[in-house]
């Protein structure tokens, strides 16, 4: 009784020695404020996003005014034949005329009969009258990049929307393991105590030898859980560390200092209704949203290739002028007399690189179409699945613990039945084991619990 006693004060000071130790909680929240923040596939899903930017910046450049300048300069035995001179700006616009300006200054003994002798001023347009009246290349990749500047703001919530949940996954796994660690120490300490007692009761001449090696039968058994609780928990801890980085981008382990929120791990969150995350889930779901901007993105392509089915008729008109611009005007006595008028056409004559192009532009639309629709019924499906899933763990869980509640007060009714002589310990020994099981497929219940619901959040897109 005295070797018992003093092992039962023992315990309660190392009980006492490790409560003492500080802890700190580290709750679902934090841990994925953590991942959102610092993790490397977050990161790199944002660097998706500045490269999109600069892609729309690069786009846009297509339209920035440009400076020309030739300049032919031509001499032979001495003799100037002609030096021409020609700085010009041209300025592009989103419409598909092109405004430029400039002047050309020619001199010589044998200048182009075409060219003004002298500086003459000139300031005119370029419209495409067929092709490229609508769009152009310049202007396709614009609107495209303006897309696709969107679409990676969806891929990033795209990216970010799985990350999260393996991030959740690999949290409540960790919950679990670690819950399921201390239920079996507290089981193995139980088991520890009744092994003393059996062996002072043998001793006494109270109990046989089979009590003892039942006792401790049921000692061994439980260490072996326990040992394999240990195993899990070093996976899932070690799982759980696949997703901490630090500012400075470095991987670390989580303390020892650190254990999971077991309130909220016993605590069920209650999901909202279908309709709501069906909804959601057509109008932000990033997988939806990414197909709809390829859409977008693929029906200023088909709009593009259409052009490849027209002639190309570009008109040219200027306004000149003597000097430098001296005395331009847009009176009509003045442009009757002053101007530069040209007509540029070119057109295949069978149109088959035309039609083939716009024949694969308009395949292309159906395809992510066709994709689109797939994507958006297997979401809806996932949305379902996952909240039956989520309902029936729910109902699982209310079953498990009325057994779990049973088992412990069949349990404690055979301690008593045993006090008074009316039990054995083999019965105890199945009574607890059936209790320790049910203790497990709790945990496991729950674990799969959080996992169905964040699933189904996923599914609707709205892991942010």
């Amino acid at each position: 009784f005295r070797r018992v006693l003093f092992r039962s004060i023992l315990f309660m000071l190392t009980g006492l020695l490790v409560n003492a130790q500080p802890t700190e909680i580290l709750t679902a929240e934090k841990f994925i404020s953590q991942v959102k923040q610092f993790h490397p596939v977050a990161r790199q899903a944002g660097i998706g996003v500045d490269i999109a930017k600069s892609a729309l910046l690069a786009a846009r450049g297509e339209f920035d005014p440009a400076f020309e300048m030739n300049y032919q300069d031509k001499t032979i035995n001495g003799v100037n034949y002609y030096r021409y001179t020609n700085p010009e700006i041209k300025i592009p616009t989103v419409t598909g005329v092109t405004v430029k300006g400039g002047f050309e200054n020619t001199n010589g003994s044998f200048p182009n009969p075409e060219l003004t002798t002298g500086a003459a001023g000139y300031l005119g347009l370029e419209v495409p009258l067929l092709k490229g009246l609508l769009i152009d290349k310049q202007r396709a990749a614009l609107r495209q990049a303006k897309i696709f500047s969107n679409l990676s703001r969806q891929e990033q919530d795209r990216i970010v929307n799985d990350l999260l949940l393996e991030s959740y996954d690999a949290y409540w796994q960790w919950a679990g393991a670690h819950q399921l660690m201390n239920i079996y120490g507290r089981y193995l300490d139980v088991a520890e105590k009744r092994m003393e007692l059996v062996k002072i009761a043998f001793r006494n001449g109270d109990r046989s030898v089979a009590d003892t090696i039942e006792a401790f039968t049921q000692l061994q058994y439980i260490r072996m859980l326990q040992s394999d609780a240990s195993l899990l928990y070093n996976n899932r801890y070690y799982g759980l560390s696949l997703f901490l980085w630090d500012s400075t981008q470095k991987p670390y382990l989580l303390s020892d200092v650190y254990m999971p929120d077991t309130a909220s791990f016993l605590n069920l969150p209650v999901l909202p209704g279908l309709a709501t995350l069906e909804q959601s889930l057509n109008e932000n779901h990033p997988a939806l949203r990414i197909y709809r901007s390829k859409q977008e993105i693929l029906e200023v392509d088909r709009r593009l290739k259409f052009q490849n089915l027209l002639p190309s008729v570009i008109v040219g008109a200027n306004i000149l002028s003597r000097d430098y611009f001296n005395d331009m005007s847009l009176a009509s006595q003045y442009l009757e007399n002053n101007y530069k008028f040209g007509l540029t056409i070119k057109s295949p004559l069978f149109f088959r690189q035309g039609r083939g192009e716009y024949r694969m532009a308009k395949l292309k639309l159906l395809d992510n179409s066709l994709q689109l629709s797939f994507k958006s019924w297997e979401l809806q499906n996932k949305i379902r699945q996952y909240y039956r899933e989520t309902d029936l763990y729910r109902d699982q869980i209310k079953t498990a613990v009325a057994i779990r509640d049973n088992n412990a007060f069949l349990l404690k009714t055979e301690e008593l039945r045993l006090n008074q002589g009316e039990s054995s310990l083999f019965l105890i020994n199945a009574r607890q084991n059936k209790l320790l099981e049910t203790d497990q497929k709790l945990i496991e219940l729950r674990v799969k619990y959080f996992k169905s619901y964040y699933s189904t959040y996923w599914s609707a897109g709205q892991l942010k």
